[in-house]
């Protein structure tokens, strides 16, 4: 009869290594590394940032991307405990760290526009006199078009917008985030630039002088009650238009000065209910 021998070879499970009754005595050193994880790596990121010519929001919202360890830390930790190259209290601390830094920078990414305007005035020093690279970046602007209107995202709405303005013999400018939006209608002969309306910065690079109109097509209230200040401080003379989903919304920014809203959903409604009304009144007209 054929013997089988039994083959016994150790199988690698990181998780085994799993010692949740060390992590009240690692709370301390957890916090310190998760204050560093916190704001050390965004500082170190936000410095490379302004150094290669980025301005200090880019690099703040970049920065705050990498305010985290991965999961794959743990993983790490415990093949290393596993190998005996360190000590088991070591996968205590890890762990409190990556459920400090994920739990915090979640809410810290979901709150970046608010945290950013608080922390605004010490983000300076993160920023090179001249951002070259985001310069660089919006010089795709069209210096000799001179536009009339500038409309400032350009999703659905923003984009139909500014083809009927510009159908109406209008000279229309508009800005959007995304690069491969840009580059399509460019080479399609719309006059488009690349920018984030969030970014008050970025107005700065346009003409201002000649504008009668700016147009804002961003969806949430913080960023359009951030252009129009923004605008104020900048003595803009011209009209100003934001884009409201809902009637709060459109109290808020009301309340914050906003001179014409605009509401793409109440608008369309109402001009479809006015077309079905005159539709219906010139078959009532007619007998039918």
């Amino acid at each position: 009869m054929p013997i089988n021998l039994p083959i016994s070879l150790p199988i690698l499970d990181p998780f085994a290594e799993l010692d949740f009754s060390t992590l009240g005595a690692e709370v301390f050193p957890a916090i310190l590394l998760s204050l560093f994880v916190l704001i050390g790596n965004p500082l170190i990121v936000m410095a490379i940032m302004g150094g290669m010519g980025y301005r200090k929001r880019t690099g703040f919202l970049a920065g705050l991307t990498v305010a985290q360890i991965s999961e794959f830390s743990i993983v790490f930790i415990a093949m290393g405990i596993g190998l005996g190259h360190i000590g088991v209290e070591a996968l205590g601390v890890t762990t409190l760290v990556g459920i400090i830094t994920i739990t915090l920078s979640t809410y810290m990414i979901l709150y970046s526009q608010p945290l950013y305007r608080l922390l605004t005035p010490v983000l300076g020093v993160f920023e090179r006199r001249t951002p070259f690279r985001e310069i660089a970046a919006e010089a795709q602007i069209a210096t000799d078009l001179h536009p009339q209107v500038l409309v400032l995202g350009l999703g659905r709405y923003g984009l139909r917008l500014a083809k009927r303005l510009s159908a109406a013999d209008l000279r229309v400018l508009g800005v959007d985030c995304d690069p491969d939006l840009v580059r399509h209608l460019t080479q399609g002969g719309m006059p488009v630039c690349f920018g984030d309306g969030h970014d008050p910065a970025f107005l700065d690079t346009l003409p201002l002088d000649g504008l009668q109109w700016v147009i804002s097509t961003l969806p949430d209230v913080d960023p359009n009650q951030m252009l129009m200040q923004a605008l104020a401080q900048r003595h803009f003379a011209g009209e100003i238009a934001v884009v409201a989903r809902d009637e709060a919304r459109g109290a808020k920014l009301w309340r914050a000065g906003a001179p014409i809203i605009l509401y793409p959903f109440r608008d369309a409604v109402d001009f479809a209910a006015d077309n079905i009304i005159d539709i219906q009144r010139k078959r009532t007209a007619e007998g039918r």
